[in-house]
């Protein structure tokens, strides 16, 4: 198993800059503002032949009522997953109340914990971490998370007393991680509630407060035998009403998270019904190509006439997308959510046909029998054979005489067609053509001194006539 270092200290002492830099990714927001960080976040990192997984927490002890305390729940439970501790402190603030407090109960834990004086750069080192051994933490190590200076050596120290542990691909590691389903919306629509019921624990931070969860946070866990990973995404507004850069960077963490997913679970409130932000999103969904089940949350004390109107309203809007399958569920009590696992199944299976080429191609004719290509100057369009090209989406691969010149109504039959007979639920499909090329194309036919004579006898025939 893999050693599991947990990053824990009060806000805005660089926790989430040195995840960065330990995991090599830009995965963790960074700002010069304390808070931005509230739920626990994984992250994998290795140096040399020692691989390790890094957990960011938002900062102990400091931020909005309400939230500080869900926020320090977080870090609680990363502490009780953790094999060893990195507890940071600002060198340049100095020793605080709240660095002792904590301290305090770091000691208390039976697990190795590593005291990290951060943003020592430019600055002496020796000079700026003397004050901290006052914490009673033996092993003090001055770092600069933002430039990396004596990081290399800390994590390396940290590392040296766990064994090493057994190697993995590439391949097992994506296996593992099973089906990735991106939790997708806007601001305070229930996602992260969502989130903790599909899991059964309050994973996330949950807050009457639209815009809590600003990261995305990614959550591998198993069910019945199958393994999933759940992103849970910030809530994403209306481009106009974004006005802060963190707000910005959250939205492009959200777009990033349904182009890793395999299926997106889009969460609308019923109280709401669909609005123009939900079209939006689902449109740029169907773009990327990804599955899609969409959650209508809220939906437990809807009155009988408010829920037959809104499926009307949803079944009208969303005729662009028939293929789509829509599920009220109530996050907040747990109505309905179990039934999503049969929906998020289908469209994933869907996303990921196995066909042989023999059998598109049959089906291909099937369908062309009932409606043919049209007419393109003096011919018929011919469509040959057809073959799977790729996976979520599904991309069927038509090859054929003109098939450059099919025109998009035609596309669209295709496809509708396509994923009647191969019963795809879920997930849009994209069809393509490619032409055959002509060798002769720009190539002069080259006569021969006997063609060319006989040319020139039937030329003098035909002018004496």
């Amino acid at each position: 198993m893999k050693p599991v270092l947990a990053l824990v200290g009060r806000p805005n002492v660089g926790k989430s800059t040195l995840f960065n830099h330990l995991t090599r990714t830009r995965d963790a927001l960074v700002a010069d503002f304390p808070g931005l960080t509230r739920d626990r976040k994984y992250g994998s990192g290795r140096i040399g032949d020692r691989p390790y997984v890094v957990i960011d927490t938002g900062g102990i002890g400091e931020g909005l009522e309400g939230v500080v305390e869900a926020t320090t729940n977080q870090a609680m439970q990363a502490l009780s997953e953790a094999d060893a501790v990195l507890f940071l402190v600002d060198g340049r603030a100095g020793l605080t109340a709240a660095d002792q407090q904590l301290a305090q109960q770091l000691r208390q834990l039976d697990k190795p914990v590593h005291l990290l004086v951060n943003k020592i750069d430019g600055v002496d080192e020796h000079a700026a971490s003397a004050e901290f051994y006052a914490l009673g933490l033996s092993d003090l190590h001055p770092v600069a998370a933002e430039t990396g200076r004596n990081v290399r050596r800390m994590i390396e120290q940290v590392l040296s007393g766990f064994p090493l542990p057994e190697e993995r691909d590439a391949e097992q590691e994506a296996e593992e991680s099973g089906i990735r389903v991106a939790v997708l919306g806007r601001p305070n629509v229930g996602k992260s509630t969502l989130v903790n019921r599909l899991l059964g624990e309050e994973r996330v931070v949950v807050y009457d407060m639209a815009g809590t969860t600003r990261d995305t946070i990614e959550i591998p866990y198993t069910r019945h035998g199958q393994r999933y990973t759940l992103l849970d995404t910030a809530g994403i507004r209306r481009r106009g009403k974004v006005f802060e850069a963190v707000e910005k960077f959250s939205v492009v963490k959200a777009m990033q998270a349904v182009d890793q997913a395999h299926v997106v679970l889009l969460v609308i409130d019923a109280q709401e019904g669909l609005t123009e932000q939900d079209l939006h999103l689902l449109g740029y969904v169907i773009e990327v190509g990804r599955c899609v089940v969409m959650a209508v949350n809220k939906w437990d004390g809807q009155p009988t006439e408010q829920r037959e109107k809104i499926r009307a309203d949803l079944q009208r809007r969303l005729h662009f997308a028939p293929w789509m399958r829509f599920h009220t569920i109530s996050a907040l009590h747990g109505t309905g959510v179990g039934d999503l696992y049969p929906l998020i199944h289908r469209a994933w299976e869907s996303a990921f046909p196995k066909v042989s080429t023999n059998r598109l191609t049959r089906m291909m004719e099937e369908i062309t029998a009932r409606h043919q290509p049209p007419i393109v100057g003096r011919n018929r369009i011919k469509l040959r054979y057809a073959h799977i090209g790729g996976s979520n989406p599904p991309r069927i691969i038509i090859h054929g005489s003109k098939a450059d010149a099919v025109p998009d109504a035609y596309r669209r039959y295709l496809e509708n067609r396509f994923r009647e007979l191969l019963k795809l639920e879920g997930t849009p499909v994209r069809v393509e053509f490619k032409s055959g090329a002509n060798p002769y194309e720009g190539k002069k036919n080259e006569l021969t001194e006997r063609q060319i004579r006989s040319k020139r006898r039937m030329m003098k025939f035909v002018k004496k006539r």
